[in-house]
């Protein structure tokens, strides 16, 4: 195999200051991790939840707990428990206490419907499982073919301080609601309570944690190709994952950071940056169940955020509020954007909000996910992914034969080798030998450019990409053409069949409020802007975009919609 025009790593001279070329081997699993940060700094809060704060030290002994409670109802190594949980302390603690058993947990969105969840539970065969008791009837529901036993159900209120508790009990109507938000009572006989696994003293010390080869994480995905698929990530992978984000941030104070967990844990950038990142300095992780701007804003006050990984809507909001003077930001010296692409107006206008830094990393559930990011310091490079993290290489090959390297400059398929990459798909050898090739690199989908110096731009997605005419359009390419109109507040592209055959640009625009544009008059500024082929055929003008839960539009929902305009 020709060797590979970026083996030389030409992006190890923009490393900020004090950033090493290659992390050491991790010598911790991740509850050996967390137990280390007990030690060190078992007198500092580790959790804040609308007010109420746990130590390290507090946090150490309920994982324990917590740990011989799933003990003593079975739960032994390799065993699979699911989490179905929003953010909440209980999240944290069930999270590590299956991983000091050696069990793998597997992270599910609890805002899925029933039968997304049905089908993430058939395919990893879980017979544990702690849920948010909102959802804990739907899962009771499942058919008793699957392997489910246990069900433990949380009361995230129950962490809340006693004030809070008590007003959410109050017969008003304000009480009512978010009651009805926050917490329900199970119906169902299967169901357990949370608290009862806290009762049963603490994990004897004979019992033997994981190993660093050991599965610590099924996080489901779609990956590059096809329906959702448990990635694997083992506990080396998800550790060598925080060891790179601590090394890619000089200027970190172990035991002084104070993050802002406004990501879904669930999320495997949220569950980095926060679960694992976080845990692993000694920092004060401050939860919120949902991103709320309101809730933040009230938090901003008692604990001012240092270091706030989120998405590009979140860091548009939080910027625009503190432009009104509803909130106080500077306190944040750290952001890292990620899971979308990043506007360069929404840095401009944050980093004038906060006098801190923003700056865009680059991953996939499948590197645990972080491999990219763009150096905190003067060689930052917005508009760009940055450069590949410490101990991570990347080749940029031709999306249809993989074995061929591109030359530097050439736009192809991004792959990556890294400590963080994962071993596979769970249960799918096809779709892991597809993804994972060549001695560990792994296929991103994603199509990229790469600049003379490193700096690595996704240009779209594999499976994205617009085929019109037999030339190649980047729907992302035209969504930042239409998000520049001064009338548009959003915007997705995508492919629509034609009446006689092959693909077509189409485009769904939401309109700012109080103007008025037509489909022609966007098309013709896009134009004035774009090669004739990129130009909309068709514009939609739509009421509001499908989004994730971090905010990232659903391109396929937005075809399927269009599709039946």
């Amino acid at each position: 195999m020709p060797t590979s025009p970026y083996a030389s790593r030409p992006w190890l001279s923009s490393y900020a200051e004090g950033v090493p070329h290659e992390i050491d081997e991790p010598s911790q699993t991740l509850p050996e991790m967390l137990a280390a940060s007990v030690r060190v700094h078992g007198k500092r809060p580790a959790l804040e939840f609308f007010g109420a704060t746990l130590t390290y030290r507090e946090l150490g002994d309920q994982v324990d707990r917590a740990a011989e409670g799933l003990r003593r109802l079975g739960v032994r190594a390799g065993d699979r428990v699911a989490l179905v949980l929003p953010n909440s302390p209980q999240h944290v603690i069930a999270f590590y206490a299956a991983l000091r058993l050696g069990a793998i947990v597997i992270e599910h969105n609890p805002i899925y419907t029933p039968r997304e969840l049905r089908h993430q539970f058939e395919d990893h065969g879980a017979r544990f499982a702690v849920v948010w008791d909102k959802i804990a009837d739907t899962v009771a529901g499942f058919p008793p073919d699957l392997a489910l036993e246990h069900i433990i159900s949380v009361d995230i209120t129950a962490a809340f301080p006693l004030g809070k508790r008590l007003a959410l009990k109050l017969p008003i109507p304000k009480a009512r609601a978010a009651r009805a938000q926050l917490t329900a009572t199970p119906r169902s006989k299967r169901v357990r309570r949370w608290e009862t696994l806290l009762t049963h003293g603490h994990l004897p010390r004979k019992v033997e944690g994981p190993s660093l080869g050991d599965i610590a994480l099924l996080q489901y995905t779609s990956g590059t190709t096809g329906s959702p698929k448990g990635a694997i990530l083992t506990h080396r992978n998800l550790r060598a994952n925080a060891m790179q984000g601590r090394a890619w941030v000089p200027g970190l104070r172990d035991g002084e950071e104070t993050f802002y967990g406004v990501l879904p844990l669930f999320h495997a950038y949220g569950l980095t940056l926060n679960l694992t990142f976080a845990m692993s300095i000694g920092a004060k992780l401050v939860l919120f169940p949902k991103w709320d701007l309101e809730l933040v804003a009230s938090a901003v006050k008692k604990s001012p955020p240092t270091f706030l990984p989120a998405v590009p809507p979140i860091y548009d909001q939080l910027a625009r509020a503190a432009s009104r003077g509803s909130i106080d930001l500077s306190t944040i010296r750290f952001a890292i954007s990620g899971a979308m692409s990043l506007p360069v107006p929404t840095v401009i206008r944050w980093e004038d909000a906060t006098g801190g830094l923003l700056v865009e990393g680059y991953g996939m559930t499948e590197s645990s996910p972080v491999a990219l990011g763009n150096p905190i310091g003067p060689s930052r490079r917005p508009g760009t992914v940055g450069v590949p993290f410490p101990s991570t290489e990347i080749r940029v090959v031709d999306p249809e034969d993989p074995e061929r390297d591109l030359e530097a400059g050439e736009t192809g398929e991004l792959l990556l080798r890294g400590p963080q990459v994962f071993q596979g798909y769970w249960n799918r050898p096809a779709d892991s030998a597809a993804t994972l090739i060549d001695g560990g690199w792994l296929r991103t989908g994603d199509i990229a450019s790469v600049s003379p110096d490193g700096f690595v731009s996704i240009v779209d997605r594999l499976k994205e990409i617009i085929i019109t005419g037999g030339f190649n359009v980047s729907p992302s390419e035209v969504e930042d053409v239409l998000s520049s109109h001064p009338d548009v507040a959003g915007a997705a592209v995508v492919a629509l069949t034609r009446p006689r055959g092959g693909e077509e640009v189409a485009a769904a625009i939401v309109v700012r409020e109080g103007t008025d544009v037509d489909a022609e008059a966007i098309k013709e500024f896009c134009r004035s802007r774009l090669a004739p082929y990129k130009v909309p055929r068709r514009v939609f003008v739509v009421d509001d975009l499908p989004r994730s839960l971090i905010g990232k539009v659903l391109r396929r929902e937005v075809r399927e919609r269009l599709m039946k305009l």
